[in-house]
């Protein structure tokens, strides 16, 4: 990863060390997280992380090549030539230098970050399209992709490491970009991959029952979430959801200068929702209507929270509604298919909140004469907690659900779906068939189907694999449904 080169003083800047041993006027060529990827001349920090722990690895980074080892716990070996950082917490020093290393980026770019448990992708590139089509450079750090203008990359996490971060927001400043909107995970606020960052702005959507696996409590996993607004400088703005009782929770610690948003609350950015379909939806935002190309009320929200944040940004009120009501769903998020006079619906509601609030909007939508039909999993290795309530929830909401494998990972998917069958009230156990296989679950569903009904595919969304025992196998949700459906059309 040659970039630039720079020296281990600059590379510090001002942070303080707890011990430095070697030459700091050492120049340095390249920054790395993995040993493995340590390049001669470079520097390796040593982070402490869930599956291992990087000071194991210090000497295979010193035989690659590496000049600076940067490091938290104690270690035995100091050798000549090599220059030594003792630091208080390498995760927050990882990402200090990451910055330094490809020149401040995000100091040059309007950052904006987005955290909560729903709602992250759909705002982050609600903006990323608005900002575009009114004509700025923009660069989008989602889920879904990773965007400079109109390049397109894979994204590999919610949030980059802080070193694939900040290379990325240089390629993006070097680009011209004027404005970058960020999903902001919870995992990644733990990890301090944001830490330092200068954000013109952070969205905060909602928080609901998600990754304790990870977080273990709830209280963990918010608190998580609420250190990204106490990082943010007096000049930024924090946008919190009114509506959610974590609203205020979230940034009553921060400097930065709070705006609300809502649909029931009295807010800064108040919205109503007059009337919508499956594709589209009449919003009053501030006292002007328009028409979205996007449905339900979880995109009300989003969408007034991404109105909010573009006048904070300076856009004008009128512009900001023109170039909003042009904006298409982001992939795997309420993806409509129809044929046959069924409606196939493709949404990556993962989480109990998400899952509900869907289903909700199908049935405040549906005229009740047609039958809903939910395939539904929970991924492997992931929070347990959750699948009961998954199961419940599915299972009330629809006519008739399927429960089948998600991304199983290294777990039997049989075991996962009776955890899910296992939250299930007793009035709904009719309603509910097992078919572990994701293909067959969706062939099934599609042939239980008839003229005028609606089949809800949930969980995956935009993900083209499914990851079965460590191996990931190509699988679309959205190619599947929809390949069923023309097979179904045929006959």
């Amino acid at each position: 990863m040659k970039v630039n080169t720079i020296t281990i003083k600059e590379l510090i800047g001002d942070l303080q060390m707890r011990r430095v041993d070697g030459d700091i006027n050492q120049i340095i060529s390249s920054i790395h997280l993995d040993s493995r990827e340590v390049q001669k001349g470079g520097c390796f920090v040593a982070v402490k992380g869930l599956q291992s722990d990087g000071h194991d690895f210090i000497q295979q980074a010193i035989d690659k090549g590496a000049k600076c080892i940067v490091y938290q716990e104690s270690i035995e070996t100091i050798l000549h030539g090599i220059c030594y950082l003792k630091v208080e917490n390498s995760s927050k020093t990882l990402a200090h230098m990451a910055s330094n290393f490809f020149g401040r980026p995000s100091e040059k770019l309007s950052l904006v970050g987005v955290t909560g448990t729903n709602g992250k992708t759909s705002i982050a590139s609600i903006l990323y399209q608005c900002f575009t089509e009114m004509g700025y450079s923009v660069g989008l750090i989602s889920t879904i992709k990773v965007a400079i203008e109109n390049d397109v990359f894979d994204a590999t996490h919610t949030t980059p490491n802080s070193i694939a971060l900040n290379s990325t927001m240089q390629k993006m400043e070097k680009r011209g970009c004027d404005f970058v909107f960020m999903e902001v995970s919870s995992h990644s606020i733990d990890q301090n991959r944001i830490y330092g960052l200068d954000f013109d702005g952070m969205i905060f959507t909602n928080l609901s029952h998600d990754h304790l696996d990870y977080h273990k409590t709830f209280d963990h996993y918010r608190n998580a979430k609420q250190k990204a607004f106490t990082w943010l400088k007096p000049q930024a703005f924090a946008l919190f959801n009114r509506d959610d009782k974590n609203g205020k929770i979230m940034v009553q610690n921060s400097q930065a200068t709070k705006y609300s948003y809502a649909m029931k609350a009295q807010a800064d950015f108040k919205s109503k929702l007059i009337e919508q379909d499956f594709r589209s939806m009449l919003l009053e935002v501030n006292g002007s209507q328009a028409y979205y190309a996007l449905s339900g009320v979880f995109n009300a929200y989003n969408l007034t929270a991404a109105f909010g944040a573009c006048l904070l940004l300076g856009i004008d009120q009128e512009v900001a509604i023109k170039n909003l009501s042009k904006v298409i769903p982001p992939s795997g998020r309420f993806d409509l298919i129809e044929r046959n006079n069924i409606i196939g619906i493709v949404d990556f509601a993962h989480t109990p909140d998400a899952l509900k609030n869907v289903l909700s909007n199908i049935n405040l939508i549906r005229t009740r004469n047609e039958k809903l039909i939910t395939i539904i999993g929970c991924g492997g290795a992931r929070d347990k907690e959750k699948r009961p309530l998954i199961g419940q929830i599915a299972a009330s909401g629809s006519d008739q659900v399927i429960f089948t494998s998600d991304n199983p990972r290294d777990e039997d998917p049989e075991r996962i779906i009776a955890a899910m069958s296992e939250g299930v009230l007793p009035q709904d156990n009719k309603k509910t068939l097992a078919i572990a296989n994701r293909k067959e679950a969706i062939k099934t569903a599609v042939m239980l189907s008839n003229a005028g009904d609606i089949i809800l595919l949930a969980g995956k969304g935009h993900e083209n694999y499914q990851e079965i025992n460590g191996v990931k196998h190509a699988f679309n949700d959205y190619q599947e449904l929809n390949n069923q459906l023309e097979l179904l059309s045929n006959q």
